[in-house]
């Protein structure tokens, strides 16, 4: 059929000529659908306000010729207010974004990531937790399969004295092997808390030193593995 629907939330927009837009969106059954809003530039576009960043649609598309396909229909199913009336949750909701959108593939469905990204905006939405983005980009990396190692060290195998972490070889290391920078247990076990089944735990973790560690170490870690900047995370500094 040339026309589908399918729920999403858009992750990205640029402008395509004078009135029409280019969306990113994830959504439940299809994957990343990159579609052309065509006119929503326009004053009078009819649902132009809503084919923004951090909108959870019901969509219509229309299958193009090419990579594009057309959006033919947009109904609101949330937009999340919360998030967008407050700076540090806007930030931190675009991060996520564009986490996503960076390890998203087109057309290949993903219903995990999907949901992964509506809890994330969902929770932001209630609350402003301090680990919500370190903690989704570990979970996310965890997703495509590249979560580290945090419970031995990766050169030796010992248990103990695990000081240190290094991206480029996985993980944790011991003291005797000692390479990339030092880790706290401390955040090595909100770490472990997010990988192992705790992550409300450590979504109610107040700001410390020890947090401030986490998210320098996880988004090292993302630049690593996905080999690319996150440009949203200036809005949270």
């Amino acid at each position: 059929m040339a026309h589908y629907r399918d729920s999403g939330v858009i992750v990205r927009t640029h402008k395509l000529g004078e009135a029409d837009r280019i969306l990113s969106v994830i959504t439940e059954n299809n994957g990343k659908v990159r579609a052309v809003a065509k006119g929503v530039r326009k004053t009078r576009s009819r649902y132009g306000g809503r084919l923004e960043p951090l909108r959870h649609l019901d969509l219509q598309f229309y299958k193009g010729r090419g990579d594009l396909d057309i959006v033919t229909q947009a109904e609101t199913r949330d937009h999340w207010p919360q998030i967008r009336d407050d700076l540090d949750r806007l930030g931190k909701a675009l991060t996520i974004a564009e986490a996503v959108d960076q390890v998203a593939q087109d057309k290949q469905p993903d219903i995990e990531l999907y949901r992964m990204l509506c809890g994330a905006l969902h929770t932001l939405h209630k609350g402003d937790p301090v680990l919500i983005v370190p903690a989704f980009l570990l979970k996310l990396l965890a997703h495509e399969g590249v979560a580290p190692a945090l419970d031995a060290c990766v050169l030796g195998g010992e248990r103990t004295d695990l000081e240190y972490f290094d991206p480029r070889n996985g993980g944790v290391l011991c003291a005797s092997h000692q390479r990339g920078t030092r880790i706290s247990s401390a955040a090595l076990e909100l770490m472990r808390a997010t990988l192992g089944g705790a992550l409300s735990t450590v979504l109610e973790v107040q700001q410390a030193t020890h947090t401030d560690e986490v998210a320098a170490i996880t988004h090292r870690l993302w630049e690593y593995h996905i080999d690319r900047r996150l440009r949203s995370t200036e809005l949270l500094k």
